[in-house]
C-alpha cells in the first residue's frame, strides 16, 4: 500500500468513528434540509390548495344596499358576514381577512348607471390572507365586467365597445420550468451541502491534528508531502461526495410528497438530473476541499479554523443572492466562473432545458482550474514547517 492509500484510507476510518462528522456531513447537511423543505412545502400547498376550494367568510359593510352583488359573492363560494363597525381594525387584528366596503350612495349610482366603489380593505402584508383576498378580488372584477356588459347591451351597443384593445397571453412557461421558481434555491443548497460534508473532515486533519500535534510525527516519516495531503483531501472529497449523493437522492422524492399535478407543474428530479448535477458539481468539490484545508491550515485549534471557515461559508452564497436579486440573462463565459456556473447549469436543468456540451465544458474547465490553483497553493502551505507546529 503507498502513502496515498495509507493516508486515505486511515483518514476515512477515523471519521467514520467520529459520531460528529458523521451527523454533520451524512444526516444534518445532507438530509435534514430536503426533509424539511419537503414537509413544509407539503404542508403549505396542501393548506393553500384547501383554502382555494372551501368557502370563506368575509364580512361586508353596507351589503343590505346591494343584494344582487352578494348574491354573486355567494354563488362564487364567498358569504357575506355582517359588516364590522372598523374594517382597518379588524384587518389589523386578524379577525378578517379582508373586509368588503360598498360605498353608502351605492343605490343612487347603480340608478343612474353610473361608476359604483366597492372597497376591500386588505393588509398585503399578511401571506395568510392573500388566497382569500385574491378570490375575492376576481369575482368583484369579474361581476363589474358582466354588469358592464349587461348596461351596453342594454343601450343597444356592444360589450367589445368597452374594450377596444384585448390582451391574449401567450405564456410560454412549460410546467417544468415552473416548478423552477418553486426550488430555484438547490443550487445553493447543493453547493452548501458539499460545503458541510467535507468542513468537519478538513478541520480536523489540519487545524485539529495540529493541535493534539499530530502532524508533525506524520510530516517525519519519509514521504512526499503532497501524498500526504492528497489522501487528506480525497478524504475530505469523498465525504463531500456522499453528501451530496444524499441530499440529491433526498430531493428526488420531492414528486412523492408535492402535489405537483395540482399546482400545474412538472418535477423531474430522477437519476438523470442528479448525475448530471454530481458531474457539474465535481470542480466544486475539489475547489472547496483544497479552500477548506488552506484555511484551517491557518487555524491553531479546532475552534479557531470553525470561525475561518464560518466566515469562508459566506462565498456560496454569493452567486444564488445575487441571481435572485439581479436576474441576468445566461452567457457563454458566465459557466466558466465557479459556483456562478454550477448554478446556472442546475436551474437550466430544472427548467428543462439541459445543459448543452459546450456549456458543460466551460463550467468544468473554469472549476477544475479553480480548484488546481486552490490545491497548490495548500500544497505550498504543506511544505511550510509551521504548519506542524501548534503554538
Amino acid at each position: 500500500m503507498n502513502a496515498f492509500s495509507a493516508v486515505y484510507w486511515k483518514e476515512v476510518r477515523e471519521n467514520l468513528r467520529d459520531r460528529r462528522t458523521l451527523i454533520n456531513a451524512l444526516i444534518t447537511g445532507p438530509l435534514l434540509g430536503p426533509v424539511l423543505f419537503i414537509m413544509l412545502m407539503n404542508v403549505m400547498v396542501n393548506r393553500e390548495l384547501a383554502r382555494a376550494d372551501q368557502p370563506i367568510h368575509v364580512p361586508v359593510i353596507g351589503a343590505e344596499l346591494a343584494p344582487h352583488f352578494v348574491a354573486a359573492l355567494k354563488a362564487a363560494g364567498i358569504d357575506a358576514d355582517p359588516g364590522v363597525k372598523d374594517a382597518q381594525r379588524a384587518v389589523h387584528d386578524m379577525t378578517a381577512d379582508v373586509v368588503i366596503r360598498i360605498a353608502p350612495d351605492y343605490v343612487q349610482a347603480w340608478n343612474k348607471g353610473q361608476s359604483v366603489q366597492v372597497e376591500l380593505v386588505y393588509d398585503s402584508s399578511r401571506r395568510d390572507a392573500n388566497t382569500a383576498v385574491g378570490r375575492v378580488r376576481a369575482v368583484v372584477e369579474n361581476y363589474a365586467r358582466r354588469e358592464g356588459a349587461m348596461r351596453l347591451i342594454a343601450r343597444g351597443l356592444s360589450p367589445s365597445t368597452a374594450w377596444p384593445v384585448t390582451v391574449a397571453d401567450r405564456d410560454q412557461a412549460t410546467s417544468q420550468s415552473r416548478s423552477a421558481l418553486m426550488f430555484s434555491f438547490l443550487p445553493y443548497f447543493f453547493v452548501l451541502t458539499v460545503f458541510m460534508g467535507g468542513m468537519y473532515l478538513a478541520i480536523d486533519l489540519t487545524a485539529g491534528e495540529r493541535e493534539r500535534q499530530s502532524l508533525e510525527p506524520l510530516f517525519v516519516n519519509p514521504v512526499a508531502r503532497w501524498k500526504i495531503l492528497a489522501g487528506k483531501l480525497a478524504a475530505i472529497c469523498t465525504f463531500a461526495i456522499i453528501s451530496l449523493l444524499l441530499s440529491v437522492a433526498a430531493f428526488s422524492t420531492a414528486p412523492w410528497f408535492i402535489p405537483t399535478e395540482k399546482l400545474g407543474i412538472a418535477l423531474d428530479l430522477g437519476f438523470h438530473f442528479g448525475a448530471r448535477v454530481v458531474v457539474l458539481m465535481l470542480p466544486l468539490i475539489l475547489l472547496l476541499a483544497a479552500l477548506q484545508s488552506l484555511v484551517s491550515a491557518f487555524a491553531k485549534s479546532y475552534r479557531e479554523a470553525q470561525t475561518y471557515l464560518s466566515i469562508l461559508m459566506i462565498i456560496p452564497i454569493l452567486p444564488s443572492a445575487l441571481l435572485s436579486v439581479i436576474p441576468v440573462k445566461p452567457e457563454a463565459w458566465m459557466y466558466a466562473v465557479p459556483l456562478l456556473g454550477q448554478n446556472l447549469g442546475i436551474v437550466q436543468l430544472m427548467r428543462g432545458d439541459g445543459i448543452t456540451g459546450q456549456e458543460l465544458a466551460s463550467c468544468l474547465a473554469g472549476g477544475f482550474v479553480a480548484a488546481a490553483l486552490a490545491v497548490w497553493a495548500t500544497a505550498l502551505m504543506y511544505r511550510s514547517e509551521r504548519l506542524a507546529i501548534s503554538a
